[in-house]
């Protein structure tokens, strides 16, 4: 009986058990893994044209939202490292974008990266003061480059369009526009599995791992020869790089520019999704930008159908509030039942199911 338990356990786990160090570090470990990844990748190919054109707005806006809360996660969440200003760098990517499109007449497949470009340049220069100053000092800082960022999309106006905006048309392929949301929504589904392969090979590598030990302690990982700066420095501007893709990608999901879009609250929104989501994982940044996106929307849609329900229109202005304190208040239950975030919660599920059916053998 004994004998049969044990060759039961070795068939069910012998897909994780790791014999090389390549299959331990790749990033599908099992065949399992890897089907559940093609097919949420056909769904995402397949689905999109039976959805209608609102859901697949609201679908490209979470593409977005999640490589912005990436970028984020790779500064806060691998490094250690906090910014109050990452929305300034998403106004940075959409408003350069929207210079070089608008103005200068770019294609949008060169203007897209330049922005980024742009804003992951600016990323290393505001990432100097991080040698000297870390913690709630080097959050300081940031605020101050966001209150900068606000003051100059306001008043240069030949640059950014002053505070009226600018609006931005759509994309144009062999001089085609890509009008319709859905042909925008798959440039960002390439966009977003492009970028989050690469960020997650980059924490693979000597690289991610420097910016982990720089995160965990810095004076340990200078004691051990990691030099510091050029990894905080590393990860402020791939941090801003992503941004400043996400910032071009939004105002052409939006259709215009506004300083409204990159306040300091959505600096403090996108530090939310990475906390609600968890710090330190590519899950975390996908399940952080759901939740953070769809909550407010599903919120919404209950005031609307009560208001519908009671015949009352004026219960929708009323109740305004309430969607935000619920909406804040969810991210105080995580952050206090759940501080590893919702890919804490995931990787606890999928540990136990690992584990079963026999898990004390």
């Amino acid at each position: 009986m004994k004998q049969t338990l044990t060759d039961l356990y070795s068939s069910l786990y012998a897909p994780y058990i790791k014999e090389s160090y390549q299959a331990d570090e790749a990033i599908f470990k099992t065949l399992y893994q890897k089907s559940w990844f093609v097919l949420l990748i056909c769904s995402l190919l397949v689905l999109p044209p039976f959805l209608g054109d609102y859901p697949v707005f609201f679908m490209t806006q979470v593409i977005i939202a999640i490589i912005a809360a990436h970028g984020l996660n790779i500064l806060l969440g691998y490094t250690g490292q906090i910014s109050l200003g990452h929305a300034a760098f998403l106004g940075v990517g959409g408003y350069t974008y929207s210079f070089l499109v608008m103005v200068h007449h770019w294609p949008f497949w060169l203007a897209i990266p330049v922005s980024g470009l742009v804003a992951g340049a600016l990323g290393l220069m505001i990432g100097i003061p991080s040698l000297r100053i870390k913690g709630i000092y080097l959050a300081v800082a940031t605020i101050a480059f966001q209150f900068i960022a606000d003051y100059t999309y306001f008043h240069w106006t030949a640059f950014s369009g002053g505070p009226q905006g600018r609006l931005v048309e759509a994309p144009r392929i062999l001089g085609h526009a890509l009008t319709s949301r859905l042909s925008f929504y798959y440039i960002c589904l390439f966009l977003v599995i492009l970028l989050l392969w690469g960020a997650k090979n980059l924490m693979r590598s000597k690289y991610g791992r420097s910016m982990m030990a720089v995160r965990d302690n810095d004076i340990s990982a200078a004691a051990l020869g990691v030099p510091v700066f050029k990894y905080k420095l590393l990860s402020f501007s791939v941090s801003s790089f992503y941004a400043g893709l996400a910032g071009a990608l939004l105002v052409i999901h939006l259709r215009n520019v506004f300083p409204g879009f990159f306040h300091l609250n959505v600096s403090i929104e996108f530090i939310a999704i990475v906390i609600v989501g968890g710090m330190g994982t590519v899950m975390g940044s996908i399940f952080g930008a759901i939740f953070i996106v769809l909550v407010p929307e599903i919120l919404t849609n209950i005031i609307s159908t009560i208001a519908q329900l009671t015949k009352n229109p004026e219960i929708t202005i009323l109740m305004a509030p309430m969607r935000l304190i619920v909406h804040g208040l969810l991210i105080v239950l995580f952050i206090i039942i759940e501080p590893g975030g919702l890919a804490g919660i995931w990787r606890k599920i999928s540990s136990y199911w690992k584990i079963w059916p026999l898990p004390y053998i």
